[in-house]
């Protein structure tokens, strides 16, 4: 860690309070890794090292809204590394949460909770076609193929690799093999937290709009995937949230339950002879 900070200063900086030096700070880490000759040469021990420090920014950094903000930052620093950059560094991201998960205290938990949703957001969103490039996006034909298949192939790899994973222990980077910061396992934790977001973030990136055939092809694929885990975990809870996360209404061949009272109105003659609910406001 202080080897890191002494070549990127910028990493600690990431976690003040002030508003001016976060911003300075982010703007010397987008520096950095959109440089193609430092993004090239980036081994996987070295992304493991940044990411400890970027984990630790996190850590230190105070208030709701910095928080929320860094969290963002951090989430969205795909858009600025080059295309070949991403998948490995979104393998350290996911690396670095499987060997902390179970240090975090309850009182920092939240803050790496919306962390890992940001960053499974920007994921599902750096799979469309143009993402990260800069320029006004141009407005989508009814027959226009938004999504980068690549990409997603890259994307729901990751989540196969990790969250989704079907083996409990972590997938280990050649040259890391001996390293602390290499992961050993992947905590049930963060699973759980990942099978109860991911249709949220699919949502927000229109992965669930009717009319998109490829978008369907991509949620199918995701299901799979969650139906695969839960057919294979030997982890009790883990089970149980990949078929409540398979079961949510708004994936493809769920209906959506009956409208709270609509039966008791019928019943009980338009709800004239039900239970009081005390006055309106």
């Amino acid at each position: 860690m202080a080897s890191s900070e002494r070549s990127m200063p910028f990493i600690k900086n990431l976690a003040s309070s002030d508003r001016k030096i976060r911003t300075s700070a982010l703007a010397s880490l987008h520096t950095f890794l959109s440089a193609r000759q430092i993004s090239s040469s980036l081994t996987p021990l070295d992304t493991l090292k940044l990411w400890k420090g970027l984990f630790f920014a996190l850590w230190m950094c105070d208030r709701a809204i910095p928080q929320q903000t860094l969290c963002a930052e951090l989430a969205d620093l795909i858009f600025v590394l080059p295309r070949h950059a991403v998948v490995p560094w979104l393998r350290g991201f996911w690396a670095t949460m499987s060997r902390e998960w179970t240090g975090i205290d309850v009182l920092r938990m939240e803050k790496f909770l919306l962390l890992v949703r940001r960053v499974v957001g920007a994921g599902f969103k750096w799979m469309k076609k143009g993402a990260g490039e800069g320029g006004k996006k141009k407005k989508k034909d009814h027959d226009e193929i938004v999504w980068d298949l690549q990409r997603v192939d890259d994307i729901l790899g990751l989540l196969g690799e990790w969250p989704f994973s079907l083996e409990d222990e972590a997938r280990v980077e050649q040259g890391t093999e001996k390293e602390e910061l290499a992961p050993q396992t992947i905590p049930v934790g963060l699973r759980l937290h990942v099978l109860d977001i991911w249709v949220d973030e699919a949502e927000k990136v229109g992965l669930l709009e009717e009319g998109d055939l490829e978008a369907s092809k991509i949620i199918q694929r995701i299901i799979d995937q969650v139906d695969a885990l839960e057919q294979a975990t030997t982890r009790p809870a883990a089970r149980i949230r990949a078929k409540e996360s398979l079961a949510d209404e708004r994936l493809p061949g769920n209906s959506k339950p009956a409208e709270e009272g609509e039966g008791d109105e019928k019943t009980n003659g338009g709800g004239d002879g039900g239970d009081w609910d005390g006055f309106d406001d």
